[in-house]
């Protein structure tokens, strides 16, 4: 197969940092880019060959890996379908029977909303306007904490908030009827359920995924009573139903040292970096700069700013080799997330497709 000349390659595959801007930022997808040399540019074969992801680093809260062979318009896709299509289960209603809290009706309810659930959204379905509540779509919680006179200052958090199975028991209202002097109860909704039976909710019990999460501060004499009905969302609706604290990605560094560096020179060369990126080790003809940690830089440029360095250091980006980072909020695993968001992307393309077919 032909080989781009080294200039070319350098173009087509490297964002060059220089000391003033970036250049070569600019993708080349146009398969006959190349034609009058006889290469092909686009080739689905080379992709399936060249295209792999590798995993870094796996927590509960976290994951970190490469994905190579890709161009940015596809890392970007799957970075806001991670922030804004992925549906989690957060609170949308709450009703409250009593606040004396110094804290405002609206704002202990946006709290409320913001707390992650440790609940697979899956197991449930969306709820409309129109669609009454049950089991699966409406998650029911309820709080009340008092604060009694003569004790000391009561913090209410997440883990105050008690999962309730059996559907909704607020009342909202007390009827009296006229014919004798019975009262009855009006609950927010008829709705009633069993979910504790379920055996996904019986090994695992819903509840808040961080439990000493602050939602309010009584004093003596002070109640909070209230009930939060969760339903499933997506994120571009409404920023509580985003199930990662962030996603992003670079793409990998690439420093490469044009020169040999040696003595003084690499000692300043390796105190102008403060992501660590260089060192020295010790050769027959001196001590001479190395750089052995090139994912860790972060394109501070420090190291080329003073007039002459560019020419013993170069700072490149790979631009189909990412270092993505997911943050998951805790409803699912970070790896799972990713996941989910190729089944999405996935949807997407056979939608596009049927249209076009």
């Amino acid at each position: 197969m032909p080989q781009l000349p080294e200039h070319l390659e350098l173009k087509r595959t490297r964002v060059t940092c220089n000391a003033d801007a970036p250049v070569d930022t600019e993708s080349i997808l146009y398969s006959g880019a190349y034609a009058s040399l006889g290469i092909e540019n686009s080739s689905l074969d080379s992709f399936f060959k060249d295209f792999k992801i590798v995993v870094n680093r796996l927590t509960e809260d976290d994951i970190e890996f490469d994905m190579i062979g890709i161009d940015a318009a596809l890392a970007n896709a799957f970075r806001r379908i991670l922030i804004s299509e992925i549906p989690t289960m957060a609170i949308e209603k709450v009703l409250i029977a009593n606040n004396t809290s110094v804290v405002q009706d609206e704002v202990l309810a946006h709290r409320l909303g913001l707390i992650p659930l440790k609940v697979d959204p899956r197991l449930f379905s969306y709820k409309s306007e129109k669609d009454e509540p049950n089991e699966k779509n409406t998650i029911v919680f309820g709080l009340h904490a008092r604060c009694k006179r003569g004790e000391q200052r009561l913090t209410v958090k997440s883990e105050d908030l008690n999962w309730q199975p059996r559907g909704s028991e607020f009342p909202l209202d007390v009827e009296h009827t006229a014919t004798n002097s019975t009262t009855k109860s009006k609950t927010y909704t008829n709705f009633k359920c069993n979910q504790d039976v379920q055996p996904e909710f019986s090994r695992d019990p819903i509840r808040p995924k961080y439990p000493d999460i602050t939602l309010a501060r009584l004093g003596p004499g002070q109640e909070i009573e209230l009930e939060a009905h969760a339903v499933k969302g997506v994120g571009k609706e409404h920023a509580k139903w985003s199930p990662v604290a962030t996603a992003w990605y670079k793409m990998l560094p690439e420093v490469v040292l044009l020169k040999d560096i040696y003595d003084e020179r690499a000692e300043t060369l390796v105190q102008k970096c403060p992501a660590k990126v260089f060192d020295i080790e010790d050769t027959p003809a001196g001590r001479k700069a190395t750089a052995p940690r090139p994912r860790a830089c972060t394109l501070c440029r420090q190291c080329i700013q003073e007039e002459g360095w560019d020419e013993y250091v170069a700072l490149r980006r790979k631009k189909d080799h990412f270092i993505f980072t997911i943050e998951s909020t805790g409803a699912l695993p970070p790896d799972v997330l990713f996941t989910e968001a190729v089944k999405i992307l996935e949807e997407k393309c056979v939608r596009i497709i049927t249209e076009l077919s």
